[in-house]
């Protein structure tokens, strides 16, 4: 392009490049706020303010240079027009375009630059696939109609998309709005009051720092508005006070520090909400979160801690195979359980498996054993009629083994029950001159233990009520007896 050929803004914007100067071609930049210098309202600008993309291509793979400078474009308030083709392109200088009007979508995919950053501009979408930046990536506070795909990019850097917007309110686009899929980050993906509608795709990325998404609005109704399914991070995931419609995935993550979703508002009606199905994360926090509407998958995931109310968790949880250390808040047994209802494929028994151990963990061994009875009850239903029978006399006698004090109670009220009524009803003597004194404590002793002989059973016979009274007392003793055998093995098998 010949020099002849530039307007006078392109003529700046040369001027200043091999020396790696700014140019501000907005009408009053001591006033950011001001409307007419909004990007939004570029395509009305003048000459004054327009930079040819063909211009911009030549400046970058072929702009001059000045011995002892750092060249660079920096460029602020232009309106570009044309499409940036800068396919497969080298540029070894930064590039930042900042408040800029693009008319048409900048195509970079393959391309190697120092930097990129178009913080505040607004673009019609961003093509850079399989980018390579050795530096930083912005699109901070940019407005973007149409996709961002950075599938495959690779920067050593930090990927910066806070407070950036993407999509339009009210459209369901084809495909996603920002795609980081299967991308490499060196340090953070910095996108705090990033506000996407549609979905943000991050499966398969690399993070060498964390992501942060607080005070993110993901908008996808009945869609994946989060897809980041094997996402590696190399520290936290930061999603505090994050507002979702629609699916967050995050099956097969790997977060070694924290998932916060603190604050968080997770809404999927009629679909699954939440999806961290063997995911390996070190915490898991929804402290103070809104209850959240749809679904959540917890199999098979690996946590350190779990941090949830339950006031959160919504009416159906799966949990099947579910690991995790700890448990907070700290919380009777009573409000944990109603959570292993939710199952929606019935009875499972490693859920009860794990918040007992869980219990045992932090000692506190009462709340584990009602855990342990709870499992046995809820996996009473599941057995045919005749095994329900014999569960529910455990479960009355002995508690199962875990209500050692019951069965005591009952022997204490039979052995009362006959002692008063043999007192008042003494049997008669088999053989009057051979029969010892008549006890009533120690007849109905005999009668109700059944290793145990004082002498007393054999010796009288009662007859009437009080015959079938001692039937009863065998039987019972009999019954009490098995169970109190079946729970003391249950308690040493736990052990």
């Amino acid at each position: 392009m010949e020099i002849t050929d530039l307007t006078p803004a392109e003529r700046r914007v040369r001027d200043a490049f091999p020396l790696g100067e700014g140019v501000d071609l907005r009408e009053r930049p001591d006033s950011p706020e001001d409307a007419d210098d909004d990007p939004a309202r570029g395509a009305g600008w003048g000459p004054e303010r327009t930079l040819r993309a063909e211009f911009l291509r030549e400046l970058l793979l072929t702009g001059p240079e000045r011995e002892g400078r750092t060249a660079g474009l920096k460029v602020t308030g232009a309106r570009v027009t044309g499409r940036l083709d800068l396919r497969y392109g080298t540029v070894a200088h930064p590039v930042r375009l900042r408040s800029c009007h693009f008319e048409q979508t900048p195509d970079l995919y393959g391309a190697r630059v120092g930097a990129l950053v178009l913080s505040d501009s607004v673009l019609p979408g961003l093509m850079a696939g399989a980018l390579r930046a050795d530096g930083v990536l912005r699109i901070t506070c940019c407005r973007f109609t149409g996709p961002v795909r950075l599938q495959g990019a690779k920067l050593a850097g930090a990927f910066f998309a806070n407070g950036a917007r993407l999509g339009t309110p009210g459209e369901a686009p084809a495909e996603p709005v920002l795609q980081l899929n299967h991308a490499e980050v060196g340090t953070d993906v910095w996108a705090p009051g990033l506000v996407a509608h549609g979905r943000v795709q991050l499966n398969g990325a690399v993070v060498g720092g964390q992501v942060n998404l607080n005070d993110a609005v993901l908008d996808a109704p009945g869609d994946t508005a989060l897809h980041a399914e094997v996402l590696a991070v190399g520290t936290d995931l930061h999603a505090m006070r994050l507002r979702v419609r629609g699916r967050v995935n995050l099956g097969g993550a790997r977060i070694p520090r924290q998932l916060n979703l603190a604050h968080a508002r997770l809404a999927n009606p009629g679909g699954q909400a939440l999806r961290v199905s063997s995911g390996v994360i070190g915490e898991l926090w929804l402290r103070e979160a809104t209850p959240i509407e749809g679904a959540v998958n917890l199999r098979r995931a690996q946590l350190d801690l779990l941090h949830v109310p339950p006031g959160v968790w919504p009416d159906r949880v799966q949990l099947d195979g579910l690991a995790y250390r700890v448990l907070t808040p700290h919380l009777p047994a009573e409000q944990r359980l109603p959570l292993l209802e939710r199952e929606p494929d019935g009875y499972l028994p490693h859920p009860y498996e794990q918040l007992t151990t869980a219990y045992r963990t932090v000692g506190d061994d009462a709340a584990a054993r009602t855990v342990q009875l709870a499992k046995l009850r809820r996996h009473r239903r599941t057995l045919p009629p005749y095994a329900r029978l014999w569960g529910y006399l455990q479960d009355a006698a002995v508690g199962y083994g875990f209500r050692p004090m019951r069965a005591a109670g009952w022997l204490l009220l039979l052995l009362c029950t006959g002692t008063l009524v043999f007192a008042l009803h003494h049997p008669p003597a088999l053989k009057p001159s051979e029969a010892p004194a008549f006890n009533p404590l120690f007849y109905t002793l005999d009668l109700l233990l059944p290793i145990i002989d004082f002498g007393q059973e054999p010796a009288f016979a009662p007859r009437g009520a009080c015959q079938w009274l001692s039937y009863l007392l065998i039987a019972l003793g009999w019954v009490l007896a098995t169970t109190i055998a079946a729970g003391i093995t249950r308690s040493l098998n736990r052990q």
